[in-house]
């Protein structure tokens, strides 16, 4: 796991993290380092590499070292064939065993391959699932990261506002003092410049929400404070064509759900196994020593080499084999059911996607050619408020326009670059160079 997260790592390029403007590149370095759903997904990944040993799959032999002891008190009373009898009153025997052996199953149809070869897919899965989690964390945090941004540009659109209306304040007042504009004029531009200060206060504490939100996701104090980019720029030119070939290869969720498949089939020739015979193989060196104050041997040590072995031949469990080896042929079917409904849900998450994304370019270069409509549409009908040519209420008009568009603008380009984002998500190439 740990070369998996140096390699992102150097794709992504690492930026200073002392610094007090944020990258999308510092977010994402940093959330690949600190993110907590991340840092699990890795030790998850971690213990089925772990797991994954010839011991862990009864291939190894065993060695043990044992030994025991027994003190005991007893009162032995014997009748002897020819009449006589025997009474010992509280007579002390002792006994002691121990021993070194070496256990090892040679033979259990198999089934031990099969385990490792399904250790080694659950390792592989593991890998997958960390991947497909790191994508995850990713997209949540460049989502979070330019959702900062989009409410910074809203917060600077709003600023913007603020500055034309205090321009109409000034026209509607001058123009109420030379008796041109009629005072309910003055008044609705005041009224207009108190409800955008308004919104830039709310807007504020937006801003301050989103910026917790992404230290969040970084894994680090949410009031720690950093500067970020103002602009959302996309360059991201996708080929539908090569998308759709490759989606089936590249994506993460479609290779740990067939992996998954992979893992049930080898369940089922794992259980399958359970009819074979066992063979197993015994080797040790043993001691035995025994003392015993009555009877024809008052000391006995014995100790040396011993080999042995046992097979084993399963005929009857009650129908326990059969059973499990049921369950598991379920469990395959159900991954191949899963495998099939995923595959519809990426490729269907995959067409809306590319949909969203040639939409949102669409509507972004309309409105942009809007947005600088309502701009010089709002300086014209603040020249004609100037001149006495028009009401306050044309103004407002506009200007509601103008702050409308701004808006649009602003959504469409977030937009666009979260459907850049998921695109790259679902193709698995978040990394790839720059988000």
């Amino acid at each position: 796991m740990k070369g998996i997260i140096t390699t992102i790592l150097i794709m992504t390029g690492i930026m200073s993290y002392g610094q007090d403007m944020l990258t999308i590149e510092d977010a994402m370095a940093m959330a690949l380092k600190n993110n907590f759903d991340i840092l699990v997904s890795g030790n998850d990944a971690d213990i089925a590499r772990v797991n994954n040993t010839y011991g862990n799959a009864g291939m190894l032999p065993e060695v043990k070292l044992s030994g025991s002891g027994n003190y005991e008190v007893n009162t032995i009373q014997q009748k002897l064939k020819g009449g006589d009898e025997n009474k010992y009153s509280a007579l002390p025997t002792n006994s002691l065993s121990a021993g070194t052996e070496l256990s090892w199953t040679l033979f259990d149809g198999g089934k031990m391959f099969v385990t490792k070869r399904k250790l080694n897919e659950i390792q592989t899965l593991g890998e997958l699932q960390f991947r497909e989690q790191v994508l995850k964390s990713l997209y949540e945090v460049i989502s979070g990261y330019y959702d900062v941004v989009r409410q910074k540009q809203e917060l600077a659109s709003i600023n913007e506002a603020l500055n034309y209306n205090r321009e109409r304040v000034k026209i509607a007042q001058a123009g109420f003092n030379a008796g041109s504009l009629l005072k309910t004029d003055l008044l609705q531009a005041k009224i207009d410049l108190n409800v955008n200060r308004e919104n830039a206060i709310n807007q504020e504490v937006v801003i301050a929400s989103a910026k917790k939100d992404l230290n969040r996701l970084l894994g680090r104090d949410p009031d720690t404070p950093f500067g970020i980019t103002d602009t959302i720029t996309s360059s991201y030119f996708p080929n539908k064509d090569e998308i759709l070939k490759q989606v089936d290869s590249n994506n993460a969720a479609l290779l740990a759900y067939r992996k998954q498949l992979d893992i049930a089939r080898l369940s089922v020739k794992e259980s399958q196994k359970l009819f074979a015979p066992v063979l197993n193989f015994r080797a040790g060196y043993y001691l035995s020593q025994s003392n015993s104050p009555y009877g024809t041997v008052l000391n006995n040590l014995s100790y040396g080499p011993g080999i042995g072995g046992s097979l084993s031949i399963p005929l009857y469990s009650a129908g326990e084999n059969k059973r499990i080896i049921s369950a598991a042929k379920i469990r395959q079917n159900s991954a191949e059911y899963e495998l099939q409904n995923i595959s519809l849900v990426v490729n269907t998450a995959l067409l809306n996607v590319l949909t969203d994304f040639e939409n949102q370019q669409r509507l972004l270069v309309i409105e942009k050619e809007n947005n600088e409509l309502t701009r010089e549409n709002l300086a014209i009908s603040l020249q004609r408020l100037r001149l006495g040519q028009t009401t306050s209420l044309e103004v407002h008009q506009a200007q509601d326009d103008f702050v409308r568009s701004n808006t649009r603008l602003i959504n469409f380009q977030y937009n666009l670059k979260m459907a850049e984002t998921r695109l790259k998500q679902l193709m698995a190439s978040l990394a790839d160079g720059r988000p």
